[in-house]
């Protein structure tokens, strides 16, 4: 140890904080961006959100007002069907008046 290290122990220390600072920096830079990151998401969510459908419409357009009451019709008739699957057996009947139903427009 020389005299300056007693004469001045700040200077004799800066090293050691030099070195903690920067492992605090270290440790705060990824901190700090990730949040920045979550900020800017945050701020434009409705953006992004407004993109992500507008992509997915792209891709998958939404079927017309016809196709979809056609698509409830089907599987109401698949449904009907199924049940009179399920009721051949026991009730062949029930399960005529169920494939009878199913056959209707």
């Amino acid at each position: 140890m020389s005299f300056l290290n007693l004469a001045f122990p700040a200077e004799a220390a800066l090293p050691f904080a030099q070195t903690m600072m920067g492992m605090f920096v270290a440790y705060l830079r990824p901190a700090l961006g990730l949040g920045a990151l979550l900020t800017f998401v945050m701020i434009f969510k409705p953006l992004i959100l407004g993109l992500a459908q507008a992509a997915v419409l792209l891709v998958k357009p939404r079927k017309s007002l016809e196709q979809r009451i056609l698509a409830h019709k089907f599987s109401g008739k698949m449904m009907l069907n199924r049940m009179a699957n399920e009721y051949s057996m026991t009730q062949p009947n029930f399960a005529a008046e169920l494939r009878n139903m199913a056959a209707r427009d």
